[in-house]
């Protein structure tokens, strides 16, 4: 049994180890699409859903306000998690209403096309995309141009960073800011065989080993694999935006995620690593109440004011919504 953290320890010991393959994929892909297209109700927040065109057709956007607040706001991209075979960006209604909230930020939050219907660049095409479009029309938008910043949970996380990558690339503004939230960011992972023997929660081994093979085929694990795809591989971090990285101890990520933090470090980026022991991959969303994953959620947004709203102007706050 691992070492959970005290905090963690009363639900952590009884959570399944579940892993997820094609029929399980399938199904939460088709329980969650009973609900696409729903506005729902975040406290606090405004929200509305927008279409643009993107590369492989429509992608979905849903795009959270500050209520009473008004002028150009800072804005974050968002990316969620599912190991890039499920999710959608509702599900992360919780932590982007409270970035919302908190930062009094825009989150506009991407609905990227999923593996393994379609595989790479598929998710990343989607992501970049939802980038360049807020960065072209900031000013439409009511959101400050200067100040988009990228960020994501796991597969989220991962996709996050190679969205950066992409746009030093294209050679688009950067975000001035990645939050990665123990983000999923090399496929070679899957074949540390000492890995598949963790007791590890949430996320297995034998999910991203599903996760990845969706996602990048039989090229999965080779030389072959764009290091866009997998941003653990690009060999050059220089030029990418200021991080935030942060992991459990016990989470299948540790390692990836440590050596990410320690090569942006090393190319100049600045680069905040928080590392909790004793908790697990999700911790922070399956026991959010407790004073463990509050720390770390209050960490990651100490970090993102710090680089949305830091600097430049208050927004100016108009009548509360009626």
């Amino acid at each position: 049994m691992p070492d959970f953290h005290p905090d963690l320890l009363p639900l952590a010991r009884y959570l399944p180890q579940f892993s997820f393959g094609p029929r399980s994929a399938a199904l939460i892909r088709w329980l969650g699409g009973l609900g696409e297209g729903r506005l729902g109700g975040v406290k606090g927040a405004r929200v509305e859903l927008r279409e643009i065109e993107g590369p492989g057709g429509t992608i979905r956007l849903r795009i959270l306000r500050p209520e009473g607040v008004e002028g150009a706001l800072p804005a974050l991209l968002w990316i969620h998690g599912g190991g890039l075979v499920i999710g959608s960006p509702a599900q992360e209604d919780g932590i982007t209403g409270e970035f919302v909230r908190s930062l009094e930020v825009v989150v506009v939050a991407v609905q990227y096309r999923l593996a393994p219907q379609h595989p790479y660049p598929a998710a990343l095409d989607d992501c970049a995309a939802a980038l360049r479009w807020m960065q072209v029309e900031a000013l439409n938008l009511g959101i400050r141009p200067d100040r988009i910043a990228v960020g994501g949970t796991s597969a989220g996380g991962g996709l996050a960073a190679a969205v950066c990558i992409r746009a030093r690339a294209q050679g688009w503004p950067q975000p001035v800011f990645q939050l990665l939230v123990y983000p999923m960011l090399d496929d070679r992972t899957v074949d540390r065989a000492e890995l598949a023997t963790r007791e590890v929660r949430i996320w297995s081994q034998e999910s991203n080993r599903f996760g990845w093979d969706s996602y990048l085929g039989a090229a999965r694990g080779g030389a072959q694999v764009p290091t866009e795809a997998a941003p653990a591989r690009e060999p050059d971090l220089r030029g990418l935006p200021p991080a935030w990285i942060g992991v459990g101890t016990l989470d299948l990520f540790l390692d990836e995620d440590i050596s990410y933090a320690t090569r942006l470090r090393a190319a100049g980026v600045p680069c905040t690593l928080v590392e909790v022991s004793g908790a697990y991959h999700g911790f922070d969303v399956v026991q959010r109440t407790t004073r463990v994953a509050q720390d770390f959620c209050k960490s990651s947004q100490d970090a993102l004011k710090a680089a949305l709203v830091g600097e430049g102007t208050e927004p100016h706050r108009g009548p509360a919504a009626s």
